[in-house]
């Protein structure tokens, strides 16, 4: 089976009734979040490139028909008109990295109908996930002021693709390295990592552990110093760096308890037996809250490390995103369910100074005042040129971040930018929603294009 089975099972059934109605014609959808999770000021467009090598790849095979007939209980020739189904529409999409607000699309498929509607599943999980983990690491730099934030979120990430995508969103934020050596391999970043508790108590004392520890890395290393007592830890730490010199680069690392008070005792413990260059990590259960809260307090923390509750954006890990229809063969549609009202057409975002974003429909003219967010990026169903690499996105991010309004890039409290709609597609919704009156009170009439 291929990945053309990782759908909702309803996205089979409509496809099949679109090609036994005839209606493959061209239809664009909207992925967009409709409003942004409380405490965040901004989201961080990504998933772009994993729905892209999805689209790219996809192909429905003789197996994938033999499984959807199964969940359907139906004979495999049934669903034969699904057999050869391949992605062959275009995609507009915001690059990797870029800020969006709520409203915005992040993406727009246009292809066959029952291509853009097949692809439903894949696309929204993929962008809707990466984006949530991409914004929470992007507010844990924003937090750490200049400190490094390296990714320690891989045990306890949901499953092994999302751990790495955690340490990849976090590259792509800023983060100075990843304990996930899969991710640093592949995507050319720092590994990091020290020792865990269960080193420790593998040994008579700690001081035998931190001397074996060192034995077994020459160079820099990083001693866990709270397994017991955390000050005296750090005392035998710092007998252990100064006797073996092997102060410079090295670091002592805090896993619990008061962080902000046993860094200031760590610090100082370190600096009275000479050893300043000796760095203090602090990890356990962190993230852009508490980074934020020992940052302000001016505790003596060189490296903040990050895990659990970054890696599943802990505090708002879903988005209210959709991915709805807005065009059908030339004919604007739109949602009106309460709370749920979309806007037709496709469309294209302005970002203006101070983020006072425009959306517009597609082929309005430019206002001038104001640089598009939503680029080509698959046409015909092809790239339209190569992977994005994760300096081009971290640049993107830094550049977007730096004209962000500092009430939207606060920890706590922050104030998002709100986007509007321009004249013409507020026009547009006003006349499709005029229609789609009509057409309920004259149930029968042929439906025409507004």
């Amino acid at each position: 089976m291929s990945e053309a089975m990782t759908t909702d099972l309803y996205e089979v059934t409509m496809a099949m009734s679109y090609l036994r109605e005839g209606m493959t014609g061209p239809a664009t959808f909207s992925l967009f979040v409709r409003d942004l999770p409380p405490e965040r000021g901004f989201l961080v467009a990504a998933g772009l490139e994993s729905a892209l090598d999805y689209l790219s790849g996809l192909r429905v095979g003789p197996e994938d028909i033999d499984a959807f007939a199964s969940a359907l209980h139906r004979p495999p020739r049934d669903l034969q008109p699904l057999l050869g189904l391949e992605f062959t529409g275009d995609v507009r999409a915001v690059p990797e990295g870029r800020i969006v607000l709520a409203g915005e699309p992040l993406l727009e498929v246009t292809a066959p109908l029952p291509q853009a509607q097949l692809v439903e599943t894949y696309v929204l999980n993929q962008l809707s996930h990466q984006t949530a983990i991409a914004s929470k690491a992007a507010r844990c730099v924003l937090a750490a002021a200049g400190h490094p934030v390296v990714d320690f979120s891989l045990r306890r990430a949901h499953g092994p693709q999302a751990g790495f995508q955690a340490a990849r969103l976090g590259a792509m934020a800023g983060f100075a390295g990843t304990s996930n050596v899969a991710a640093a391999t592949a995507l050319g970043i720092p590994a990091v990592g020290t020792m865990a508790h269960s080193y420790i108590e593998a040994f008579a004392t700690e001081e035998e552990a931190f001397r074996a520890f060192a034995r077994c890395h020459p160079g820099p290393v990083t001693l866990l110093v709270d397994t017991y007592d955390t000050e005296e830890g750090v005392r035998v730490a710092a007998r252990v760096l100064r006797d073996l010199d092997r102060g410079p680069g090295s670091a002592v690392r805090l896993d619990s308890g008061d962080l902000g008070a046993l860094a200031a005792r760590a610090r100082s413990i370190l600096d009275s037996v000479g050893l300043p260059e000796v760095r203090v990590i602090a990890s356990g259960g962190l993230d852009e809250y508490a980074v934020d809260d020992l940052v302000r307090s001016g505790a003596p923390i060189d490296t903040y490390a990050v895990g659990t509750r970054v890696g599943v954006s802990a505090d708002a890990p879903y988005l209210d995103s959709a991915y709805k229809m807005v065009e059908y063969d030339g004919r604007p549609v739109m949602k009106l369910s309460s709370a749920k009202v979309t806007a037709p057409g496709p469309k294209q975002v302005f970002r203006r100074t101070a983020y006072a974003d425009v959306i517009r429909l597609a082929d309005e003219q430019s206002p001038g005042d104001g640089s598009p967010l939503l680029e080509t990026v698959m046409r015909g169903g092809q790239r339209t040129g190569g992977r994005t690499t994760l300096d081009a996105c971290r640049e993107r991010l830094a550049a977007d971040l730096a004209g962000l309004p500092p009430a939207a890039r606060r920890i706590r409290n922050p104030v998002a930018p709100r986007a509007t709609a321009s004249e013409h597609l507020s026009a547009l919704a006003r006349r499709v929603r005029r229609h789609i009156d009509e057409q309920a009170s004259a149930p029968y009439a042929r439906p025409a294009s507004p």
